[in-house]
């Protein structure tokens, strides 16, 4: 069978020129082992199960903690006094009463489909202009940090998240058009009166959570060296490290985690969604979670804290072994033409593709591994359209920490959904793509100005993950 083959953004790809000779087209091979996303925790699966399997390497101790995180992270936490004491102490307010409500087997969230749908993973942090003493942004005076729309029986509600969606048509060259939906989000029904008149609402949503531990086994000079703050290079990249409270070091460390690398490691995270998203008090964060402008001294809780340190361990431990799908269909010659054109308009510049892991780490079969995230975990300028403008420490309003790429391809078979992008506004790849601006414009246009053969293999590449 002969192929007709012409290209001139990508003469890469093939021979220069065009042929309608066999011979002359360039197949294309895959790298050793690139097929093994997170290296030795790789779980050959792409079922709906596939965000959710443990490492196999853990030891028989870290199995049993891992069984029982597990239990923790899906099981339903109910609010106090109740006599299941080891999950009560819900709220009094909250997003969520399970950690799957969010991260639906292990997975992503997903904007709410109607006014008042709760718990499927989208929120809104609070903040107004200002730091306090360990450069965290400031948090709406009387509903705190973060929107908890729902409630235990006895307090009133907070409030509820609305989002209307404007149309925004992009035109690809080859004339293709693809409309985009913009949100605007507001929060209606306020139970406690008006927030600040300076108020900066995030939307954040629930990402899926394999190879979270891969990612903090990464030493942090190695994320570090991909930073080109002020755009030495001139490339028009120019990430950086966002450095954070650690709670239990009481110091500044680089962030890793959450949409604005705003957590340094898996266990702080864990925690802040425990207290943020639940209202559970734990080791990192004893205090209840309760709205400034709110008295919640006489509401019964779940101990002190709500989660003991063995059980919050689990949780961690749970969180930080999930491993990383296997790639689908790496050596097919579409695929592969993806990648090369992944690499071609750039997008590796923030989506760094391979890293190594470090000589040690409490799960100590993740050490020196070869993984493949596809990021840098820094922070980026994304341009106004994707802008909160809600700083969060060093992270400004319109810069955001490169997200993983590993496992993008099995949202749809796990969560059912196609939703990307920090807010879930994305409903696909292509949209994701399409929402790309400020240090990733150069990207973007390119992308624009592929032949649709072109961006059918782009997205081949990118489901393959």
């Amino acid at each position: 069978m002969k192929k007709v083959i012409c290209s001139v953004m990508f003469a890469s790809l093939f021979i220069t020129g065009c042929s309608n000779n066999d011979e002359d087209y360039v197949s294309l091979s895959p790298e050793e082992g690139e097929q093994y996303s997170g290296g030795v925790a790789t779980v050959n699966n792409a079922t709906e199960e596939a965000f959710g399997f443990a490492y196999t390497g853990l030891t028989p101790d870290q199995s049993t903690d891992f069984g029982v995180g597990n239990s923790f992270f899906r099981q339903t936490w109910v609010s106090a006094p109740s006599s299941t004491t080891a999950r009560d102490g819900l709220g009094p307010f909250y997003n969520a009463v399970a950690c799957s409500s969010c991260h639906f087997k292990d997975g992503r969230g997903r904007p709410p489909m109607y006014d008042g749908e709760l718990g499927r993973g989208l929120l809104f942090r609070f903040s107004v202009p200002g730091v306090n003493a360990h450069g965290a942004a400031l948090s709406d005076p009387v509903y705190g940090g973060q929107l908890q729309d729902n409630v235990i029986l006895g307090p009133v509600r907070e409030g509820q998240m609305t989002i209307t969606y404007q149309t925004i048509t992009e035109t690809f060259a080859d004339g293709t058009t693809v409309e985009l939906q913009k949100p605007t989000y507001t929060v209606t029904d306020l139970g406690y009166g008006s927030l600040a008149a300076n108020v900066q609402i995030s939307p954040r949503i629930a990402n899926q959570i394999v190879g979270l531990g891969l990612l903090e086994a990464v030493p942090e000079a190695t994320w570090l060296s991909f930073a080109d703050e002020f755009d030495a290079n001139g490339d028009g990249i120019s990430g950086r490290a966002n450095y954070v409270y650690d709670v239990e070091s009481d110091s500044q460390r680089m962030g890793r985690f959450g949409w604005k690398a705003n957590q340094p490691n898996v266990r702080q995270q864990v925690a802040g969604a425990l207290s943020g998203d639940m209202g559970i008090t734990s080791p990192v964060f004893p205090e209840e979670n309760c709205p400034p402008g709110v008295d919640c001294s006489t509401i019964p809780n779940g101990g002190d804290p709500e989660i003991p340190e063995l059980a919050f361990n689990r949780m961690v431990l749970y969180s930080s072994a999930l491993s990383v799908p296997i790639r689908r269909n790496y050596d097919d010659q579409s695929v592969l033409r993806g990648k090369q054109i992944f690499n071609d308009i750039n997008c590796v510049a923030c989506h760094i593709p391979k890293v190594q892991t470090g000589n040690s780490y409490y799960i100590s079969g993740y050490a020196n591994q070869t993984i493949r995230p596809y990021t840098d975990l820094l922070l980026h300028d994304m341009g106004t359209e994707l802008a909160d403008n809600a700083p969060d420490y060093l992270a400004t309003g319109s810069e955001w920490r490169t997200p993983p790429l590993w496992g993008i391809g099995l949202v749809e078979t796990v969560n059912g959904h196609t939703n990307f992008l920090h807010d879930g506004r994305a409903r696909n790849i292509t949209e994701a793509i399409l929402w790309h601006g400020g240090e990733a414009q150069t990207s973007k246009n390119m992308f624009k100005e592929l032949s649709a053969s072109e961006r059918e293999d782009l997205l081949k590449f990118l489901n393959s993950l």
